[in-house]
């Protein structure tokens, strides 16, 4: 099966210092990747090179076979679903208006625009008649991650990007919010990235682990190959799960 997400040998320099070095993986239609690693790693790095937040100084991404670097960076980027922990809802925008954007942007119906949204908030488990007209500030921190998921999808991209989603959540609602997603992404075919510095997190999400030590990937395997692995760097995190 043909890779949905390609990144090739991606470098990325700032400064004469390397933050990202040879970094290569594949991800295909319905599979996660998880990007674990200490912070100052590169995991958000790359996620920010995927797309093109930032420009690599080396290598190359493509999506669906097309090469990242030569498409219109906006196009880009509508076809990639982007989640971070902050989450960047608009305030000023209803639930409604903040999924609904993306499709707005694309200058879809009325009519075709909210029926995605009201697909995309019962696909997060959100109510849309209770939750369509109230704003962020109106909302926990675990339903405003929610939404932000929702407007990751708001056009079906075939790639979607999470860089520590849950990271600022209190630990019964991350624990929920990760169950949560291990079944949505079993059902939405996406090529997923997800970046986490929690072991655990990226043991129970991930299809495969991509370890992180110094901008480079030292390790790349199943969940099973990682809880295995005589690596220092991996015994290291498995250490600190035990």
């Amino acid at each position: 099966m043909n890779p949905v997400l390609d990144v090739r040998g991606l470098g990325y320099e700032l400064q004469r210092r390397t933050i990202v070095d040879g970094v290569s993986f594949a991800v295909g239609p319905g599979e996660t990747l998880v990007l674990l690693g200490r912070s100052g790693a590169g995991k958000s790095t790359i996620i920010k090179l995927i797309n093109r937040l930032l420009i690599p100084t080396a290598g190359a991404v493509q999506i669906d076979g097309q090469d990242a670097g030569t498409q219109d960076i906006v196009r880009l980027r509508r076809r990639i679903g982007y989640v971070i922990q902050e989450i960047g809802l608009f305030p000023h925008m209803t639930i409604t208006e903040n999924v609904g954007l993306l499709p707005r942007l694309e200058q879809w119906s009325k009519e075709r625009t909210a029926e995605r949204v009201r697909e995309l908030l019962r696909l997060v488990g959100l109510d849309p008649d209770t939750f369509d007209a109230r704003y962020p500030h109106q909302l926990s921190g675990g339903q405003r991650q929610r939404v932000g998921v929702a407007r990751a999808l708001g056009i079906d991209p075939p790639v979607l990007l999470l860089d520590e989603p849950f990271g600022a959540l209190d630990p019964v609602t991350r624990a929920e919010l990760q169950r949560e997603f291990r079944k949505l992404a079993a059902t939405l075919g996406k090529a997923v990235v997800f970046v986490t510095h929690d072991v655990r997190e990226g043991l129970l999400l991930g299809a495969r682990v991509g370890l992180l030590d110094g901008g480079r990937i030292v390790f790349l395997g199943t969940p099973s190959e990682f809880r295995a692995s005589a690596l220092p760097q991996v015994r290291q995190f498995m250490d600190s799960a035990a």
